[in-house]
């Protein structure tokens, strides 16, 4: 009888492993690559609010996660965002050495599109670190041309067209700029990017501001600011008041820009970056 119940037991056991509600093969595994654009995509809006040190803790991260699995593409756009990073940070050869890294892993892997992102990038690089107007003429030809590559990434092409109002603007080109700036400016906005459509209307402040135009480039900050308060961005609003001081005091309207530096210096003072706090306040005027 003892038997019988043991047997009986183990083909129960039997079967449950192969009825409908087991586990089942999973095939294609693919969690580590979500854990690594999840620090992608982390890393990429912790450096649009400023906070480059765990910007830089998720970017690693995340290329230490593409390595690991050995994904090209993952690999290629890790590399690319902390070569940002490093650019922003005033560290221009690693920088190069990450886009440089990128754009091999592109040639490897032998796709068009994300080669010609690649090279919008060292581009980038290059016109903000160049004085020849002639060279600077001819990186912004190149990125025009490479964005006829790019087909699927709609971010990619607003990046693009932001390398271009750079271009534009070193070359004293500022209402080209901002015509540039108001391309990468619409994708923003529909793809509710606002983080990079608060910054593409920074970037609208100081082309106006450059030309001369003082009442469009308040304007423009006082829209950025719109922008960062939706999305909570401490460092883009501090950053927005910081500016918008320095435009009111161009155009002499001290009061106005008295107050605008005291509000970018509580911001900053409030995300514990003290430093920058008594910066800002240095310009105030007596």
């Amino acid at each position: 009888m003892i038997k019988k119940q043991i047997i009986l037991i183990i083909i129960i056991l039997i079967s449950l492993t192969h009825c409908s509600s087991a586990p089942k093969n999973p095939g294609d595994i693919f969690t580590m690559r979500k854990n690594a654009e999840a620090a992608l995509e982390l890393g990429n809006k912790e450096a649009d609010r400023g906070s480059f040190n765990e910007a830089a803790l998720q970017l690693e991260e995340a290329l230490r996660i593409a390595i690991s699995i050995d994904d090209p593409s993952l690999r290629l756009r890790a590399n690319l965002s902390l070569g940002n990073l490093m650019f922003i940070l005033g560290n221009r050869e690693e920088a190069q050495e990450n886009w440089n890294k990128a754009l091999a892993e592109s040639k490897d892997i032998d796709n068009t599109e994300l080669a010609a992102i690649c090279r919008i990038h060292i581009a980038r690089g290059n016109i903000l670190m160049s004085d020849d107007k002639n060279r600077i003429r001819t990186l912004r030809d190149e990125v025009s041309k490479d964005m006829a590559f790019i087909r699927s990434e709609r971010q990619y092409t607003a990046f693009s067209w932001t390398v271009i109002a750079l271009a534009e603007k070193e070359l004293g080109n500022f209402s080209d700029a901002e015509a540039a700036v108001m391309r990468s400016l619409a994708i923003h906005e529909k793809d509710k990017y606002f983080e990079l459509a608060a910054y593409n209307w920074f970037m609208i402040a100081s082309f106006r501001s450059l030309s001369g135009d003082s009442k469009g480039a308040i304007s423009a900050l006082h829209n950025a600011i719109i922008f960062d308060r939706r999305v909570e961005n401490a460092w883009g609003l501090a950053s927005n008041w910081r500016a918008l001081g320095d435009v009111h005091k161009k155009a002499g309207n001290l009061k106005e820009s008295n107050a605008a530096y005291t509000r970018s210096a509580e911001i900053f003072r409030a995300i514990g970056n003290a430093e920058t706090a008594d910066e800002v306040l240095s310009r105030i005027s007596e």
